[in-house]
């Protein structure tokens, strides 16, 4: 019999749409029948949100996932804290609310750290609410990534057959360009190559994408792709790494929607989210590599301004939680 992962769902930033999709994703059957989920949160924000979607679920305060029920229809939650849950208002930001949402986090990578977990998939916080209580990290990545002490935190879009990494992600475009240097890449694909490896992907094909129009075209459009690209290529497959390109970037994801290639490298932020969320917004998944732990997250920020009003899609959630529980399974029947 296959055991199911164990998958924290913390709660996000309390203002934002955050509990409400946490509400969708625990009461949805097909989340309960492949793992084992529980949230970081707070049940008075929790019972809150579930007024707002207009379901009435059990929750049952637990101390460590141990004592958790994993029963359909029943959301099992651990609190970190007492707070003054009638101070958060929905859609503003406050410090309480982005204290709230660290902690959770705090939570689950100890959880993580200590085994108790196998994977955490994570509600939007928000970047102003976290400043306010002096956090410099700008957001989960590399929260998760300082905080387990790991040599890198490799983001990954998940959706449908793509799966898109990434050498830059915050940071502006022309920086992003001069980021993109030989030694980066081949960092990069060398860590794509293992982490595939790890979840059961023989011998990966990675594609590498290009940064000029036509891959610069021999020089005539820049030399990015001569003087950086091409070489960290070519010395991926020196060390034996499945790996092609630099593909143009104005076909490389319409490729690799096929299933052609196993994982595409995208230079900087826009280049990959804009393929992936223009082909399915609520499909495109983040999943985080390279920690203790693997971590999965939805792609779009608190929503501030539809908060509190029944008009979130909890798709998306509910989708990381999925994709997070197919990868760690693998992992834990492995073991088992």
């Amino acid at each position: 019999m296959r055991k199911q992962p164990i998958i924290a769902l913390t709660l996000g930033d309390p203002a934002g749409i955050g509990p409400e999709i946490t509400i969708d994703t625990m009461l949805s059957k097909e989340i309960n029948e492949i793992c084992k989920p529980f949230v970081i949160g707070s049940i008075a924000i929790l019972e809150r949100a579930a007024k707002v979607r207009g379901v009435s679920p059990k929750f049952n305060r637990i101390e460590d996932p141990a004592e958790a029920r994993y029963e359909f229809g029943v959301i099992d939650v651990l609190e970190t804290d007492e707070y003054d849950t009638d101070s958060i208002q929905w859609g503003e930001v406050q410090a309480l609310a982005g204290q709230m949402a660290y902690d959770w986090i705090i939570k689950s990578i100890e959880l993580g750290m200590a085994k108790k977990i196998d994977a955490v998939s994570t509600a939007p916080i928000h970047k102003g609410a976290i400043k306010l209580i002096g956090v410099q990290e700008p957001g989960h990545t590399e929260i998760y990534q300082n905080k387990t002490h790991s040599p890198y935190g490799l983001t990954m879009f998940n959706c449908h057959k793509l799966r898109v990494f990434f050498v830059s992600r915050h940071m502006s475009v022309i920086d992003a360009c001069k980021y993109a240097t030989k030694e980066r890449v081949l960092e990069d694909v060398k860590n794509i190559d293992r982490e595939l490896r790890n979840i059961g992907i023989e011998n990966p094909l990675i594609a590498v994408a290009a940064l000029n129009p036509h891959g610069g075209d021999n020089g005539l459009f820049g030399r990015e792709e001569i003087d950086e690209l091409i070489p960290a290529v070519e010395a991926a497959k020196a060390l034996g790494i499945n790996v092609t390109g630099p593909v143009p970037a104005d076909s490389v994801f319409h490729i690799g929607k096929s299933g052609k290639y196993d994982a595409i490298l995208s230079l900087y932020h826009d280049q990959g989210h804009i393929a992936c969320k223009t082909y399915d917004f609520e499909k495109s998944v983040t999943i985080t590599f390279g920690l203790p732990f693997m971590r999965g997250s939805v792609d779009h920020g608190t929503a501030f301004d539809i908060a509190g009003k029944n008009l979130a899609n909890g798709i998306s959630m509910i989708e990381s939680t999925k994709v997070l529980a197919e990868y760690t399974s693998k992992y834990v029947n492995k073991q088992a």
